[in-house]
């Protein structure tokens, strides 16, 4: 047979022809022009639209904006609390008649007033001749001399009236009775038994030296019951600059309720204007959280400051402690809105896309599956319910989220705690869930059917 007349695919390779060889500079230059066209539709993907780029720019203005709203959504939040709640006002500071600073400085100021008050020549011609001597005594059993040891008696007398009960009494009815005076005073009014007076917040402690004056009376020291109605002020706080401070006071008593709700919109819009959405709402929760804390470390330096500028006459301990009662709900609310931030980010980042989110979503539904297995095993059944979740699992995970926050939002005044709280009765309902859906193992459907 002629060699012309061989197959063509049994030639060998050097006998096709050129044009049948594959060309490998061919191939490498198609695979070089592919990767090129490849690189530049990533590069077309990362670089958005300019009418994109504006968007994601006036999303990230409008988070950043939210973060700064943030702390003075907190503040405008307590103001209205301590000026519109008088329940709330007293709760806060109730405990301060307890207080053993307080107790000292209240006791103190007393005895001061009172001692102002008393004729020491007047008290010995009073008292019988026969018990002069034994008045005498008594008060220079107490040390030093006769006037140290009358101040002494009626400071003791002074701090049995402010460890009694019935002084927490006087000071929670006294708060009550007050509270719109602590307000008028807060926002620019001169009335009341609370006032500004000499750039101070001061509070009127007649009916505790009423109480001290009749102690004294029954204790023997006749010479108080002439002494008059004496009005003396308890400095509850203290600052020159305390015009600006009730200047802001009051604009963030206008601002109420609603400065935080603008604050959480300006940063929503900002999170639906970005690109990655995702992304932008883990980095709004955090920047609130951030500018929270800020808030929280502010307060603290602020109360160092505070207390070193007081005159000497005021008494610093029973000043932190009134400033540390005051402040306690804002701290609160501080320590709220950190671990909200925190909780808000990580459910955003748990929910991503991220190799350790996958990984830590991997390892939550094995469990769930191991547990579904063994409880098939063990003869439960979950009849219709199961099924209906695995139809409507997206948006039976979306009511129970609705649900976790109508929780958070409608409680009367939330912690820390109380988001600690809902976001785990929101990963336990999402568990028991995702356990009725769960497809039961094939040894269970076997003996099913």
């Amino acid at each position: 047979m002629p060699q012309d007349d061989q197959p063509q695919h049994d030639r060998p390779q050097h006998d096709r022809p050129q044009h049948d060889r594959p060309q490998d500079g061919g191939r490498e230059e198609l695979a070089a022009l592919r990767a090129r066209v490849l690189a530049l539709e990533e590069e077309a993907a990362a670089r958005p639209p300019r009418r994109h780029r504006a968007r994601s720019l006036l999303g990230a203005v409008l988070i950043v904006l939210g973060c700064v709203l943030a702390p003075l959504g907190i503040l405008a939040s307590w103001t209205s609390d301590i000026a519109g709640d008088t329940d709330r006002y007293v709760k806060t500071v109730a405990p301060l008649a307890s207080d053993p600073d307080v107790q000292a400085a209240v006791a103190n100021r007393v005895t001061g007033a009172v001692m102002e008050h008393i004729d020491l020549p007047a008290l010995l011609e009073d008292a019988a001749p026969d018990q002069r001597p034994l008045l005498e005594k008594a008060l220079g059993g107490l040390g030093g001399s006769l006037e140290d040891a009358l101040s002494s008696f009626v400071r003791e007398k002074a701090r049995e009236v402010v460890a009694s009960d019935a002084f927490a009494t006087v000071w929670a009815d006294a708060n009550r009775a007050v509270h719109t005076s602590l307000v008028r005073a807060l926002t620019g009014s001169e009335e009341g038994a609370v006032r500004i007076k000499n750039d101070a917040v001061t509070l009127d402690l007649a009916p505790v030296i009423e109480q001290v004056e009749q102690r004294l009376v029954r204790s023997g020291l006749g010479a108080a019951k002439k002494i008059p109605e004496i009005h003396t002020d308890f400095t509850l706080v203290q600052s020159q600059d305390i015009g600006r401070v009730r200047t802001g006071f009051r604009l963030l008593q206008l601002a109420g309720t609603w400065l935080p709700v603008l604050a959480v919109l300006l940063a929503a819009g900002g999170v639906l204007l970005r690109a990655r959405r995702r992304r932008a709402l883990i980095a709004a929760a955090l920047g609130f959280a951030a500018a929270a804390l800020v808030l929280g470390i502010t307060l603290t330096v602020f109360r160092t400051v505070y207390l070193n500028a007081l005159p000497d006459t005021v008494s610093q301990a029973a000043a932190g402690s009134v400033y540390d009662a005051m402040v306690h709900l804002l701290r609160l609310a501080v320590r709220t809105v950190v671990v909200l931030g925190a909780v808000v980010a990580l459910a955003a980042w748990l929910t991503g896309p991220g190799r350790g989110a996958g990984a830590v979503r991997a390892v939550w539904r094995s469990g769930i599956t191991a547990t579904r297995g063994t409880a098939d095993r063990l003869g439960l059944r979950t009849g219709p319910l199961g099924p209906f979740l695995r139809r409507h699992r997206t948006g039976t995970t979306w009511i129970l989220v609705a649900g976790a926050v109508v929780a958070y939002v409608v409680w009367p005044h939330p912690t820390g705690w109380v988001v600690v709280g809902c976001a785990l009765a929101l990963l336990f309902a999402l568990a028991v869930a995702r356990f009725l859906a769960e497809e039961p193992d094939a040894g269970s459907r076997n003996q099913q059917a």
